[in-house]
């Protein structure tokens, strides 16, 4: 399977986790936020830096994990706070994956996309035992913004 991470180029060349906190993660926990598509991941780009920024190069990277079942956990919406998508439920939604992080019960997370529940993000976890032989960086590609965006 392949996953969407859209980053800074300095950043694009190597698969690393920066330990910072997010929606489904603590300080600490190395984990790699990616998307299932290029557009949710534009889309994921733009909510989280609050603004389009075409003066930083960005770069696309296209990572490949296993489709196999056992180094997936997902989360369906059923399982989380009616309030999921509001930051008031970052530190419940913190704890689901920090669990899961310090469990390693499985290499990626799929979780539903806070913009759009239909679709989904897949959390990589850096520290999982299959993690260096399993995900890999296929390639990056140049990423632009379209200029209606700005």
């Amino acid at each position: 399977m392949e996953l969407f991470r859209i980053s800074a180029e300095k950043f694009s060349h190597q698969l690393s986790a920066s330990g910072a906190s997010n929606r489904w993660n603590k300080r600490g926990e190395f984990v790699i936020y990616t998307g299932g598509s290029r557009s949710l991941s534009t889309l994921e780009l733009v909510v989280h830096r609050n603004a389009v920024r075409p003066d930083i190069p960005y770069r696309l990277m296209i990572i490949s994990v296993p489709d196999a079942d056992t180094y997936l956990k997902t989360l369906p919406t059923t399982d989380l706070p009616a309030n999921w998508r509001k930051f008031e439920a970052y530190s419940r939604l913190q704890e689901i994956g920090s669990r899961w992080y310090a469990s390693r019960e499985s290499l990626i997370l799929k979780v539903p996309s806070a913009i759009i529940p239909s679709e989904h993000n897949y959390i990589i976890n850096t520290k999982h035992e299959a993690f260096e032989e399993h995900v890999k960086l296929v390639r990056t590609e140049k990423y632009f913004w379209d200029d209606r965006l700005l």
